[in-house]
């Protein structure tokens, strides 16, 4: 059984560094719009927190998840948008200390939950480590949204390995949300960390192969930029489809981000 404390610290540290640069916001600078259509960094934040909340929700009241499910499906185009309306209509100040002490109360409950446990989910049931790590990779493509919308280039780290992880495994989830068949052979993957190493996932000789750099993996995976500005390489059809197509996140397809025009 895989130790979630490793993820849920570096959810923790992600969560942080976006926190620094939020912080001392202006007010006018919460109002910035992001490239997520209609939505400033308030919502982005305001996002988070409201997915906190529901996570809190499936580790420590099951009874009250449930009843947020029934309320998405209910109002299945407008849930998220809902919660990020909500959250962003708060004063700054309020929104940031929400977020703060929802995130810290989930680490909590997630470094507290049985060995084994399983808890409901939108999807599937996640695990403690699956959990956290989901909560990381929105954490660190929210955050992106925020830094482009205030144009800070942030420095990658290895938490990006934890997107990484989770753009491979939905690989077969990212076809089948697209309408399209499954590969039925596996990718061989191989991306360069920020630290230089390289991460390697699948069969040495597998035909279908995918490499580049692993932040532009997450940026794809994440859909939070266009195929076409990432230094990712394709070789077989399979391979080159599922870089127009991959998301690392549930929910039907992304509209993703359009490519840059030339000279940006």
């Amino acid at each position: 059984m895989a130790d979630p404390t490793p993820v849920i610290d570096d959810l923790c540290a992600e969560s942080d560094e976006l926190d620094r640069l939020v912080a001392e916001l202006k007010p006018e600078q919460w109002a910035l719009a992001t490239p997520a259509p209609r939505w400033t960094v308030a919502h982005q934040i305001a996002h988070l927190a409201w997915t906190d909340h529901s996570s809190l929700l499936a580790v420590t009241d099951q009874d009250a998840f449930a009843r947020e499910v029934e309320k998405a499906l209910t109002e299945p185009g407008d849930f998220v948008d809902n919660g990020a309306e909500e959250g962003a209509a708060k004063p700054p100040a309020q929104l940031l200390a929400d977020w703060r002490s929802g995130r810290e109360a989930l680490a909590d409950a997630l470094r507290a939950a049985p060995a084994g446990a399983r808890f409901p989910w939108y999807g599937p049931p996640m695990s403690a480590a699956s959990m956290a790590s989901a909560r990381l990779m929105e954490t660190w493509a929210h955050g992106q949204d925020v830094a482009d919308a205030l144009g800070v280039v942030r420095t990658p780290t290895g938490r990006l390995r934890h997107v990484v992880r989770l753009g491979v495994r939905t690989r077969d989830f990212a076809f089948g949300v697209h309408g399209l068949p499954v590969p039925f052979e596996e990718f061989r993957v191989e991306l360069t960390a920020p630290s230089g190493d390289l991460w390697t996932y699948g069969p040495e000789d597998a035909d279908q192969r995918l490499t580049g750099p692993a932040l532009d993996f997450c940026l794809l995976v994440t859909q939070r930029a266009h195929r076409a500005d990432l230094a990712l390489r394709a070789e077989g059809p399979d391979a080159d489809r599922w870089l127009d197509v991959a998301q690392a996140f549930a929910g039907p397809p992304g509209a993703g981000r359009a490519p840059k025009e030339a000279g940006e």
